[in-house]
């Protein structure tokens, strides 16, 4: 569709819809993002961890060594209890997509209904396989076992893209035609496969292996510290630090591809990453410091022509600035911009730690001694959740005022039903419960020695 045609589009889509009659507009988005705060890292786990598990397995099955069983076997019931919160949390936030954005359902729901029907699918084969791989130790055999390893991480990515592939619908919508405020003409894959797909997969993928990486080996680390060195503790640290610090770099060449792709799709929103007020070329990039709405960034630290480089790879680049759409059609500026640079800024320093294994393990073929580095990996869990937040923080604040881009404004979709308050206390007691018996769940299988996993002695020094 030409621009033209979008505009013209969301003009009739507008109209149809009348004006918004929902008075808790702000408590409805944040309601939404709690729970999506609370969701997301079990995603992460879904894409990452079951790769690091059956890794571990076929570290056994290759060597014989009962660490690596023992290892696999403790983090196959972590994943499966995190699998199961997870269907909780995924559970209400298929509900709150109907209950919170019944316009956006009714609207667009089946341009891309596809999506979520096939993440259903994978869903189910999941939980098949998981219960399969979980409760199969020791009944079935080896190379059946490890190949139900293998679909729990299959249905974990399939089931994943399905959803990414929706909120990269809803950063460029295709697939159908707007007739009066009307959808036609829908072509449900075009729709799936959209453009914005590849990068958001590949950008969220490389980030769950970040954070479960780290998460995990910051378990094993804070051990460490505390003078467990056993092949059990080592083992645990070594592998999802390796899977962390091999992604990190990689995520660093995505995070450069993503920002390209925004300033070529979303415009407006890359000038909301620095708070670039006109269009020019040469722009700046400022490190720290607060937008005003005269356009500076006060406190902020310049660095000339860096926004043009992110951009187009050219200092003399031409980017967009926010005066290009009325003040109505903007993001928030600050939350946008801020939150980009937090990510960016975690990002780096978890490269730079991952470079420092990578480093010592490649020289010196051992772990680094020092205990500050323990100790950043510890950190490098929550920070690296930190950064996935923001990440999505940029990506859907940054969409804003749209909940699909430039056709249907957040306030045209959400409910005009009452009661949102006590929805939102509701939901918050539901995740606040969910994660005190998680935390309980996972001390009671800690305190439990890890030899328990395999009936027997895990060797010399474990």
């Amino acid at each position: 569709m030409s621009p033209v045609d979008v505009s013209l589009a969301a003009q009739s889509l507008q109209t149809a819809l009348g004006e918004p009659s929902q008075s808790d507009l702000l408590l409805t988005r944040q309601t939404q993002a709690m729970s999506f705060i609370f969701h997301i890292p079990l995603v992460c786990f879904g894409i990452a961890f079951p790769a690091m598990v059956v890794f571990a397995e076929g570290l056994w099955l290759r060597t014989g060594d009962p660490v690596y069983k023992a290892l696999a076997k403790r983090w196959s019931k972590v994943m499966l209890l995190l699998f199961a919160v997870g269907v909780v949390t995924g559970t209400i936030l298929s509900f709150e997509l109907g209950l919170l954005w019944p316009n956006f359902m009714a609207t667009f729901g089946d341009v891309f209904g596809l999506g979520f029907t096939l993440e259903g699918f994978s869903f189910f084969l999941e939980a098949i396989f998981i219960a399969i791989y979980v409760y199969g130790w020791d009944r079935i055999s080896s190379r059946a076992h490890l190949l139900a390893g293998i679909a729990v991480v299959i249905t974990g990515i399939t089931g994943s893209t399905m959803v990414i592939a929706v909120n990269g619908w809803m950063n460029e919508p295709t697939g159908f035609e707007l007739v009066n405020g009307e959808v036609t003409d829908i072509a449900p894959w075009s729709a799936l496969f959209n453009d914005q797909l590849a990068f958001e997969v590949t950008h969220m993928y490389l980030a769950g292996y970040l954070v479960v990486g780290f998460i995990v080996a910051g378990v094993y680390a804070r051990a460490w510290l505390r003078g467990d060195r056993g092949r059990y503790v080592r083992a645990g640290l070594v592998i999802p630090l390796a899977f962390a610090a091999l992604t990190a770099p990689v995520q660093l060449i995505v995070g450069d591809w993503a920002a390209r792709t925004v300033a070529k799709d979303q415009p407006v929103k890359l000038a909301a990453f620095e708070g670039l007020q006109k269009t020019e070329r040469q722009a700046p990039f400022h490190i720290g410091g607060i937008y005003e709405k005269d356009g500076d960034i006060e406190y902020g630290i310049e660095i000339p022509d860096l926004l043009s480089i992110l951009a187009d790879h050219d200092p003399n680049g031409e980017v967009v600035g926010l005066d290009s759409v009325p003040a109505e059609d903007r993001p928030p500026v600050n939350t946008t911009r801020l939150s980009f640079q937090a990510m960016v800024f975690i990002g780096t320093g978890l490269a730079a730690l991952a470079a420092v294994f990578l480093l010592t393990w490649w020289r010196k073929r051992r772990l680094p001694r020092t205990k500050w580095f323990y100790r950043a990996v510890v950190a490098c869990g929550p920070l690296a959740l930190v950064a996935l937040i923001c990440g999505w923080i940029t990506t859907e604040v940054g969409r804003q005022p749209w909940v699909v881009y430039e056709l249907m404004r957040t306030e045209d979709a959400v409910t005009d039903a009452n009661g949102i308050p006590f929805v939102a206390a509701g939901l918050l007691i539901v995740y606040l419960s969910l994660t005190a018996a998680v935390v309980w769940l996972l001390r009671r299988l800690a305190e439990r020695p890890p030899e328990s996993e395999v009936g027997g002695d895990l060797g010399a020094g474990a």
